[in-house]
Order: C-alpha cells, then structure tokens, then sequence
C-alpha cells in the first residue's frame, strides 16, 4: 500500500510467462521454478493463445491426478436410472455416450450432445415439458432455460 493507504496495483503485476505448445514437460517444470512462477501462456505456432498451463498440470502429468480443494469429489453422472425406468440424462451428454449406454446409433456429425441433438429434432430453443422422440425413446424436456436445454427425462417407447 501507497503512503495515502491506497493500493498500487502495478507493484503487484507480474509478466505472462509465455511458452510454446511444444516445451517438454521437464523443461516446462524447470521453467516454473526458475521463475519461481506457477502459471503459463500456451502459444501456438501462429502465436496465438493456445491455453493456460499450471504447475499443477504439470505435475499431474507426471504422478496422476492430484486431488486438491478445488476437485470436485466426483463428476456429475451425466445418465442416472429412475426408479419407475426412465432416466435422467444431462443435455451435455455426448451422443457416442449415449450411443453406448442404451445401444442406439444417432449420428454425432451434426451434434456433440444429447442437448443439441433433441433442440434440433424440436426445431427451437424447447421449454421444460415439451418433448421429441427419437428411435424408440422420448426425450421430455426437464430443465432448460433461456439459452439452452439442461436435462432430459427419457423413457423407451413412443411419448406417455
């Protein structure tokens, strides 16, 4: 803090530690505590932004996952089973994941995820109750809200 009390932020500034896509994991880590720093820019051939690197991922690369604070104790299941034989699915669940789990075969070239397949088959932006069928299974909307569809009840057969 200044004389006056106030913060000069500039003191605290510290420069971007730039690093190209293609450093090596041990020259990365040697880099770090060199420059006694724990984060890194990632540059791609072009010099564009390529990402963020920590020496957190640094190390996880070499000695597996470490479990810290900010880790959630476990991921969310994307696909849970109800007791009456539905299931609760997340929009973001990948299509091949969804392929895999209920042996369907919906094409993944167009859509990434479950949530992009069904607002396609509805034709808009679908509010929680409005539903699709696909195949043998209805997907009724759950949860949406304004800029995407969050979570599905689907159930195999043709709409209750």
């Amino acid at each position: 803090r200044g004389q006056n009390g106030s913060l000069n932020l500039r003191a605290l500034l510290r420069h971007a530690v730039m690093i190209p896509e293609s450093m090596r994991l041990n020259v990365l880590l040697a880099e770090f505590r060199r420059s006694r720093n724990h984060m890194a820019v990632v540059v791609d051939e072009y010099g564009g932004v390529a990402g963020l690197v920590t020496i957190e991922d640094v190390l996880e690369e070499i000695v597996g996952e470490i479990d810290d604070e900010h880790d959630d104790a476990a991921p969310p299941k994307l696909v849970v089973a109800q007791a009456d034989g539905t299931w609760m699915v997340d929009a973001l669940t990948p299509i091949e994941d969804f392929n895999e789990l209920f042996g369907t075969a919906f094409s993944d070239e167009e859509y990434d995820t479950v949530g992009g397949l069904v607002t396609a088959a509805i034709g808009h932006l679908p509010d929680p109750g409005e539903s699709a069928t696909l195949g043998n299974y209805s997907f009724d909307v759950t949860r949406a809200d304004d800029r995407r569809v969050l979570q599905f009840r689907v159930h195999k057969g043709a709409a209750a």
